[in-house]
C-alpha cells in the first residue's frame, strides 16, 4: 500500500479496474426508486423515506444514563439532513472522507447518513484502535472531518494530530471542547442552516449507483490496513438482499453493539435499518451487553463467535449448578429439543411425540431460560466474522436456538454465503445467496462474484488487481469445500496454510476451532510451518478456570498448575483421535494472559492475529522444539 505521507495522486480515490461485467449495472437498477424524487435506493434516501412515510415511529433508543429516550424517524432524518447541511457549510466535498471514531452511538450513523447523503464516504475506525493507527486512517482517507466520542479521545490524539494535514475540524459527541478546530456535536449541528439545503438535495439527487458510498479500513490481520471501497449500488444491492432473505419489518427490535466500523454491523445497523424501519437500540457499552438484551428483547441478534462462546460458557456453568429434579427436567427438555432440530435439519420429520415433547419442554424450561437471556423474543439468530465450533452450534439446538452461520467480506459488501430457514447445515456457512456467483479454484480458493463486489482497494491498485481473476471473481483467500447440495465449508485460509518439513499442507483453522472446544480453553494458535510436528500456543477462560477451580477444590489455579495442564491435555489427546497423525498436536504451552484486542493480538472483530502471537512467543515456541 503506498505511504499514507507520500505525494498524493492527482485523484483523491482512483477507481480501479476490476474486470468486473456490466452485471452490476444491471442488478442496480432492479431496485426501487424512492419519494417524490425517485432517488436511487441509497441509505440516506431510505432514511427519508422513513421520515416521511412514518414520522412518529421509533427509529431508534439510546440509554441517558437514567432511561432509555426514544427518537423518531423524523427526528432521526432531520438530524441526518442537518449533519448534511452542517458538512457542506464546513466545506466537504463530493468524494471527501469523513472518518468517525466511537462506540455505537446514533451520532455516528447520522454523521455517516450525513456524509453519504451529499457524496462523501464515511470512513470508520474502530473504538479500540490506538492514536497511530486513526492517525493511519485519517492520513490515508485524507478526511478533513473527523467525529469523536468524547475529550478523552480528543487528548490521546493529540500527539498525531499534527501528522494528519488535511484534518480541519473534529466534532466530539460529548462535552464542550474549547480550541481553535474542535466543536461540540451541537455546536456542529447549528451549523447546519437551512440555506446550506438546496446544496443538499442537489447532491442526494446527483448520487449514481457506481459512485463510492462508504470506506471499510479492513482490521488486518496482517500489515496496515486496505481501504475498501464500497459503492452506493454495491451497499443497496446488498441491504436488499439481507433484508430479504432475514426478513424483519417495521415491528422488529434490533441491538448494535458490535464495532460500526465494520461492514456486518454497517449493514445491520446503518443500511438495513431504514429498509426494515425497526427500532434499533444502541447498547451502552459490552460491559453493559447481558443487561441491554434483555431490557431491548431483539427480535433478530447477530453475534461473532466469541459473543456466542461467552454465552454458552455462562449457560453451562449454570447448567452444572442443578441437582434434583431441577437437572432431570433441564437434561429431558436439552435432549428433547436437540432431537427435534437435529431431525429437521436432516430433513426428517421429528415425529408427533417429539414434536409434544418439545412443546411442554419450551413451555417448561427453554422459554425461561431464553427469557433470562433477553432472547426469548428472537426468531432469527445469526453468527459470522469468524469461524464458529459446530459444538457451540449443537448446544444451542438444545435451547430451541438454531443459530444461522454465514460468511462474507468487506470485498462483498458482508455476505457470500448464509445458512438460511429451511436451508441450513451445522458446520457449513451456507449456499452462496441468490444473485452471487461462487465457483472454487485449483487450489481450493473460494471465487466470487455479483453485484455487492467492492470497487478496489483506494490508492492500491495493484491490491486490487491481485484480488480479481481474468473474468471478474473475486479472489477470497479462503480454502473450502462445496458439498453436492452446495453448501459450503471453510477449511482455511491460504496465507494461513502451515507446510511441515515434511511437506505436508495443513490448514489450522479446524484444528484450532477443535482446540477452543476444549472447556478451559478460550483461544488457540496452531504452529508448525517448517517444523516436523504441530504444537499449540493456548489461553485460559477466566470462566471456565474459575468453575474447574471450584469444582477441583484448587487454590490460585493457573496455566502453570498440574491439574488444569492435565485436564487441557485430556481435551488434547480425545481432539487428536479424530485427526490423522500427521495433523496431532504433539505439544502446547499454556500462555500466562488472555489474548485481546488492546494488546494488538485479536481484531476487533475477536479473530486472532496468529503472526502477531506467533511472534510475540517465538521463544516459547522453539524451546518446545529444542526439547528433543
Amino acid at each position: 500500500m503506498r505511504d499514507a505521507m507520500s505525494p498524493r495522486p492527482t485523484m483523491r480515490a482512483p477507481s480501479c479496474s476490476s474486470g468486473r461485467s456490466n452485471m452490476d449495472q444491471t442488478a442496480w437498477n432492479t431496485l426501487p426508486r424512492l419519494g417524490e424524487e425517485k432517488r436511487f435506493a441509497s441509505t440516506p434516501a431510505w432514511l427519508i423515506e422513513q421520515g416521511r412515510k412514518r414520522p412518529e415511529a421509533t427509529a431508534y433508543l439510546v440509554h441517558d444514563g437514567s432511561d432509555w429516550i426514544e427518537a423518531s424517524w423524523a427526528d432521526y432524518a432531520d438530524k441526518a439532513q442537518r449533519a448534511a447541511r452542517a458538512l457542506v457549510s464546513l466545506g466537504v466535498n463530493a468524494a471527501d472522507s469523513v472518518a468517525i471514531l466511537g462506540f455505537n452511538r446514533p451520532e455516528w450513523t447520522i454523521m455517516a447518513n450525513g456524509a453519504m447523503m451529499i457524496g462523501a464516504r464515511p470512513a470508520g475506525i474502530y473504538w479500540t484502535s490506538a492514536p497511530p493507527e486513526s492517525a493511519y486512517i485519517l492520513q490515508h482517507s485524507e478526511a478533513p472531518v473527523l467525529l469523536i466520542e468524547s475529550l478523552d479521545q480528543l487528548e490521546e490524539l493529540d500527539s498525531v494530530r499534527g501528522d494528519c494535514p488535511d484534518l480541519r475540524t473534529i466534532v466530539v459527541m460529548d462535552g464542550e471542547p474549547a480550541r481553535e478546530g474542535v466543536m461540540s456535536w451541537a455546536n456542529f449541528l447549528a451549523l447546519g442552516e437551512a440555506r446550506f439545503q438546496e446544496s443538499v438535495e442537489a447532491r442526494l439527487d446527483a448520487i449514481k449507483p457506481a459512485d463510492i458510498g462508504s470506506l471499510i479500513y479492513t482490521s488486518g490481520t496482517t500489515g496496515p490496513p486496505k481501504a475498501v471501497m464500497l459503492s452506493h449500488g454495491a451497499i443497496a444491492w446488498t441491504a436488499d438482499l439481507l433484508t430479504r432473505s432475514f426478513g424483519g419489518d417495521e415491528n422488529g427490535r434490533g441491538l448494535s453493539y458490535l464495532p460500526l466500523a465494520h461492514i456486518a454491523e454497517q449493514q445491520a445497523s446503518l443500511h438495513c435499518h431504514p429498509i426494515r424501519g425497526n427500532a434499533m437500540y444502541f447498547a451502552r457499552s459490552m460491559e453493559t451487553l447481558a443487561e441491554d438484551i434483555k431490557h431491548a428483547r431483539p427480535t433478530m441478534f447477530f453475534g461473532v463467535p466469541r459473543v456466542w462462546e461467552k454465552m454458552a460458557e455462562t449457560l453451562k456453568g449454570r447448567m452444572k449448578q442443578a441437582s434434583g429434579l431441577q437437572k432431570t427436567l433441564l437434561d429431558w427438555s436439552v435432549k428433547v429439543n436437540r432431537d427435534w432440530h437435529a431431525a429437521r435439519l436432516e430433513g426428517r420429520s421429528p415425529g408427533m411425540g417429539n414434536s409434544l415433547q418439545r412443546g411442554l419442554a419450551n413451555a417448561l424450561v427453554t422459554r425461561k431460560i431464553k427469557a433470562a437471556m433477553g432472547l426469548d423474543q428472537a426468531d432469527t439468530f445469526i453468527s459470522g466474522a469468524a469461524p464458529i465450533s459446530p459444538e457451540v452450534l449443537r448446544f444451542f439446538t438444545g435451547i430451541d436456538m438454531v443459530i444461522l452461520e454465514g460468511y462474507g467480506q468487506s470485498e462483498t459488501s458482508a455476505p457470500t454465503t448464509a445458512n438460511l430457514p429451511g436451508a441450513t447445515k451445522l458446520g457449513t456457512v451456507g449456499k452462496a445467496f441468490d444473485g452471487i456467483e461462487t465457483k472454487v479454484s485449483e487450489e481450493g480458493e473460494l471465487l466470487v462474484r455479483g453485484p455487492g463486489l467492492f470497487s478496489g482497494y483506494m490508492k492500491n491498485n495493484e491490491a486490487t488487481a491481485d484480488s480479481f481473476t481474468e473474468d471478474g471473481f473475486l479472489r477470497t483467500g479462503d480454502v473450502v469445500k462445496v458439498d453436492e447440495e452446495g453448501f459450503v465449508t471453510i477449511t482455511g485460509r491460504i496465507k494461513d496454510i502451515l507446510i511441515t518439513s515434511g511437506g505436508k499442507n495443513i490448514t489450522p483453522a479446524n484444528l484450532e476451532t477443535d482446540l477452543m472446544n476444549i472447556d478451559l480453553v478460550e483461544h488457540a494458535v496452531v504452529v508448525g510451518d517448517g517444523r516436523h510436528y504441530l504444537t499449540a500456543l493456548m489461553t485460559l477462560s477466566a470462566d471456565a478456570l474459575s468453575a474447574f477451580s471450584k469444582a477441583h477444590k484448587l487454590a490460585d489455579a493457573g496455566p502453570e498448575h498440574p491439574a488444569v495442564i492435565e485436564e487441557v491435555q485430556r481435551g488434547v489427546d480425545a481432539m487428536n483421535q479424530r485427526y490423522a497423525r500427521v495433523e496431532n498436536i504433539r505439544k502446547f504451552r499454556l500462555l500466562g494472559a488472555p489474548l485481546s484486542v488492546d494488546t494488538g493480538e485479536l481484531t476487533p472483530t475477536m479473530k486472532v492475529k496468529r503472526r502477531i502471537v506467533i511472534e510475540r512467543n517465538k521463544a516459547l515456541i522453539d524451546a518446545m522444539y529444542d526439547e528433543d
